[in-house]
């Protein structure tokens, strides 16, 4: 059987921001190649592409992380069953504690929250409250949810965010959801310094004999050329969703979301948000392939080209040298980019709109899929 196997390589330039912030406030780091890069952490860029699926699905195809499961379910149980709103709560925390899921005793005006963030799809949550309003009419709950297999439905019907980005369920592994979603941390192509912007702020509401600032203070930030990548496993994410149109949607909603979206980190102060220089998509039947290496000899500019120029003649040069030493030769490929300092990349595949770029990777995983039926 061949594989299917999605990766995404993108160059994009952000002027100065602090789109992900460590513990201090300051704009996260990372070492590579011997220097200091601006780092962006999977997980900021991951949760800005599931805010961005709102664009591109359907809610009904979504799911809810949150470690208020009980107070989630309580709603869905009282919007189908009104009568039922003064136990929902304590029908909710049944469900829980039949799955398997332990919830802790509810501090002073809160409802039991899980110990962690639980991700249920809508579909989940149906189930579970249909089983729960089923269950609240007979004498015995438990033994209802029991026979109801609620577990078993807490397993069926997995939203895309899930399928995409996995599941962990601490108290029960059988729960977990394998991610068909691999998201590197970006790192910026050259070195970077850490910067201060020193700010004050005047009291609007004060005399003109009144002199000075009513607050002082400091934002740290960089700007940076990041090289950002992920990659998609297409034949994982058909096995969680158990759909072939489905899972075209879900690679179609997850590239979309990816290239376009942005952490949040200070943008208002910033106004940071641009659009990639280049996204190259490749496509494997072997194994997913990172190309940093392209940047461990951090780049650095030159009178013959900017940094943005000499990334993507790295990121070719490295490319085509994968393929010639280890015959890693992709399926296909296609390019976006702006302009012609990213023309090298055009070795990599077709070059095309970042709309025809995302339909005709969408027929291929809908051809590929339809082989294996």
């Amino acid at each position: 059987m061949n594989r299917t196997l999605i990766e995404l390589h993108i160059l994009q330039t952000v002027p100065p921001s602090n789109l992900n912030r460590d513990d201090t406030g300051s704009p996260k780091t990372a070492i590579y190649g011997g220097v200091r890069r601006a780092r962006v952490s999977s997980q900021a860029w991951k949760r800005a592409t599931r805010v961005a699926f709102d664009d591109h699905l359907d809610q009904s195809e979504l799911g809810v992380r949150t470690r208020r499961v009980v107070e989630l379910l309580g709603a869905e149980i009282t919007s189908r069953a009104p009568d039922l709103e003064p136990r929902s709560l304590e029908l909710a925390t049944a469900v829980m504690t039949e799955i398997g899921i332990k919830v802790k005793p509810p501090k002073k005006d809160a409802t039991n929250e899980a110990g962690y963030l639980v991700f249920f799809s809508k579909h989940q949550i149906t189930a579970l409250a249909q089983a729960a309003v089923a269950a609240a009419a007979t004498d015995d709950v438990a033994k209802a949810l029991r026979e109801a297999k609620v577990k078993d439905l807490a397993d069926r019907d997995h939203s895309v965010d899930i399928a995409l980005f996995g599941r962990m369920v601490a108290d029960q592994a059988d729960l977990n959801v394998d991610a068909a979603v691999q998201v590197a941390h970006a790192i910026s192509v050259h070195p970077v310094e850490t910067e201060f912007d020193y700010f004050t702020a005047v009291d609007d509401h004060i005399g003109e004999d009144e002199t000075g600032a009513a607050m002082i203070g400091t934002v740290e930030f960089n700007s940076s050329t990041l090289y950002r990548y992920a990659t998609i496993d297409v034949d994982r994410l058909n096995d969680n969703l158990g759909d072939r149109e489905a899972t075209r949607r879900a690679v179609q909603a997850f590239v979309s979301s990816f290239v376009r979206s942005m952490p949040t980190g200070k943008q208002n102060t910033f106004a940071n948000r641009t659009l990639p220089e280049a996204v190259v998509v490749l496509v494997r039947d072997s194994q997913p392939i990172n190309l940093v290496g392209a940047f461990e000899h951090p780049i650095r500019e030159s009178s013959t080209g900017g940094r943005v120029k000499r990334a993507a003649d790295a990121l070719r040069d490295e490319a085509r040298e994968i393929q010639r030493a280890y015959n890693e030769t992709p399926v296909t490929g296609w390019v976006t980019r702006l302009g012609s300092d990213t023309a090298a990349l055009d070795d990599l595949g077709s070059n095309v709109s970042f709309a025809d770029l995302v339909n005709q990777l969408a027929a291929l995983v809908e051809a590929r899929l339809g082989d294996q039926q």
